[in-house]
């Protein structure tokens, strides 16, 4: 691991000038350089860049933050790999942290495996194009499918030959070890020995995201799939591949997908081919496995629109059926299309040219809700099951996070089913606030089970949780991380007296976190939590800076957060100095924190009210809860000079 001294070093000599010029073409504009945003078509200069800030920020996309998130970012790289990037460009010797025996063995057997996944993927593709068998039969069957040379090489196919051990042995020739023939699931031990998992099959590498071979999937040829249930064989997990985790193509989609704002999710290996194939690249498959969490966050960090593309039989409306809510859950904006006439992806894909498929999907593709409606809902008579039709396309639209885009939908599927919008509304409210309920208790009991010494802990109010905020609240939330990361290290209270009888300083990142933890008020945005969290935690450390801390963080999300809150137009402008309110920075923390109190505790104020009307269990708990969050608003307002509500 890279440690914490060889970063600041490698950050103290990176020129983020220097570093986006290699990519951007900048000119000078004051004190700042602009140029072309290499992350939209951009046709005016709209991209800036600030040596004395050391950030970058295009104004039309938003896109930007240091160096490495603008490398991250341009490249598709991780954290770690930009900073060796940086320090190749800077020539800085990478001093990594003393890692103990057991870790050592971990990271030499981790890259033990990659490496010989890369020799298995030459392998195989090798015997592809050289060997008797491979040309006569594997790339046969790949020249069968209409799949090209150029596209073969891209995808890194290949071929094992029949013979049982012959990857085995070639293996072990080469001098790999059968201890990893084995972990990578390349090779399966039996009572003779090794044996090929893969043997009379074409091969499929699995590239993760940074290019480096994970796993492989095996298929049967054509002729020997006749009542064989077992047509793919794929790697099993190990150390290096979770199959939860990894998608296939994406490697070679990313670029694509940064590019179109938009990933197309299909269910096989030769699907994602064969629209790369017909020039449609920003396409992705999870081959057969269930979509999981962990594949959308991946997703997400090259876009936030997806369309799912599958075949129109019963496997492919379930494999859209089933992953949608969990899309919508993670702020993923779903469309939806059936192919036609037994076609799936692959067919549809090798008979229309790219024009005429992105043609296709674009005027084809359909919202979830149409897609679900048209399912589940039109042409059933029968009350009760049209009833949880309707009911499950409502728990769909609950599931959204971001409030305006749930009404919106709530509006469309009221208009479309003739469906009176306030009875919708109040059904989606009723599962939010069962969602609620049931994280609030799940919430309680981890909390429970990891409290220890509970009888001499001072007494804590449970966090306020809240399903979702205004955009009031989300703006008053942002500006106040945006003063924990500008100026969470300032002292803003000194001398205040500790009731061992000590006195103490107070930082704006330690007010903010004590002012909202008296009350168990917190961030929606788990994010801004994190960072009040560890801002409060280090602000009295001799030297802490915020927005050098944040602006480094070894998490991307964070770092780039942080970034962006640091960024704004004037800043980048000359002389620019922070305005705050007349009374100062003191001031300006105070009136933040006593806003977002109103608006966060009106939100919670309404949703267990909600809660109330709806819910039957735990009444009395969610009376008393309201009634605390309701003096708390009662008491913010007054001091606001508002009008308190009866």
């Amino acid at each position: 691991m890279i440690d914490r001294a060889t970063i600041d070093k490698i950050m103290d000599a990176t020129n983020i000038v220097d570093v986006v010029g290699e990519f951007v073409t900048l000119r000078k504009a004051g004190v700042n350089y602009k140029g072309l945003c290499p992350f939209h078509d951009d046709k005016t200069p709209s991209f800036m860049v600030s040596p004395s800030k050391q950030i970058c920020k295009c104004f039309a996309c938003g896109e930007g933050g240091t160096a490495i998130n603008f490398l991250m970012k341009h490249e598709q790289i991780t954290y770690p790999e930009a900073l060796r990037w940086l320090a190749k460009k800077y020539n800085i010797e990478i001093e990594e942290r003393e890692l103990t025996d057991e870790e050592k063995k971990e990271q030499s057997d981790r890259e033990s495996m990659f490496i010989v996944n890369e020799w298995a993927m030459t392998y195989f593709h090798d015997m592809l194009k050289n060997d008797p068998d491979g040309i006569a039969i594997g790339k046969q069957y790949f020249r069968s499918r209409g799949i090209r040379d150029d596209i073969i090489e891209k995808f890194n196919l290949g071929y094992a030959v029949p013979k049982r051990d012959a990857l085995a042995l070639a293996g072990q020739k080469a001098g790999y070890q059968n201890e990893f023939l084995l972990k990578t699931g390349l090779c399966i031990q039996g009572e003779k020995g090794l044996h090929d998992r893969y043997a009379g099959r074409v091969i499929f590498p699995w590239l993760n995201v940074s290019g480096r071979v994970v796993a492989f999937g095996g298929r049967l040829l054509d002729s020997r799939t006749k009542g064989v249930q077992q047509k793919y064989v794929n790697s099993p997990d190990s150390e290096i591949y979770h199959k939860e985790r990894e998608l296939y193509g994406l490697y070679q989609a990313k670029k694509a997908i940064a590019k179109e704002d938009r990933v197309y999710m299909v269910e096989g290996y030769t699907d994602v081919i064969a629209m790369h194939q017909s020039g449609l690249e920003n396409v992705v498959a999870n081959s057969g496995t269930a979509l999981s969490i962990s594949q959308i966050k991946l997703l997400r960090r090259f876009t936030q629109n997806i369309t799912l593309l599958y075949d129109g039989d019963e496997a492919g409306i379930h494999a859209a059926m089933r992953g949608t809510d969990m899309l919508l859950g993670e702020g993923m904006n779903v469309k939806v299309l059936l192919l036609p006439d037994g076609d799936d992806p692959d067919s549809f894909s090798r008979k229309h040219s790219a024009t005429e498929l992105k043609d296709y999907i674009e005027k084809n593709a359909t919202d979830f809700i149409s897609f679900k409606t048209r399912l589940t809902v039109e042409n059933v008579n029968d009350p009760v099951k049209r009833s949880e039709a309707i009911g499950g396309i409502v728990k769909s639209i609950s599931v959204i996070p971001d409030q305006i885009l749930r009404s919106t939908y709530l509006s469309e599927l009221s208009q479309r089913l003739g469906i009176k919008e306030q009875t919708l509304l109040n059904s989606m409210n009723g599962m939010i606030a069962k969602d609620i309920e049931e994280k609030g208790k799940e919430a309680n009991r981890q909390a429970s089970q990891g409290t220890q010494n509970e009888d001499q802990q001072a007494p804590v109010q449970p966090f306020v949780g809240l399903h979702s905020i205004d955009d009031q609240t989300k703006e008053v939330e942002r500006l106040l991380v945006q003063a924990v990361i500008r100026h969470g290290e300032v002292v803003i209270y000194k001398d205040i007296e500790t009731e061992d009888g000590g006195k103490t300083d107070l930082t704006v990142a330690q007010y903010i976190a004590y002012d909202l933890g008296a009350d168990g008020l917190g961030f929606h945005d788990p994010r801004y939590g994190q960072i009040l969290l560890e801002a409060a935690q280090h602000s009295g450390e001799e030297g802490f800076k915020a927005e050098t801390y944040f602006m480094h963080h070894p998490d991307y999300t964070i770092s780039e957060l942080a970034a962006q809150l640091a960024i704004d137009r004037h800043q980048l402008g000359k002389g620019f100095q922070l305005k705050e309110r007349e009374n100062g920075l003191l001031q300006h923390v105070l009136h933040l924190v006593l806003d977002f109190r109103y608006y966060y505790l009106g939100n919670c104020e309404k949703e267990l009210l909600a809660q109330l009307k709806v819910s039957k269990d735990n009444y009395m708990e969610t009376m008393k809860e309201y009634m605390r969050i309701k003096g708390l608003y009662d008491a913010v307002s007054k001091k606001l000079g508002r009008d308190v509500k009866g």
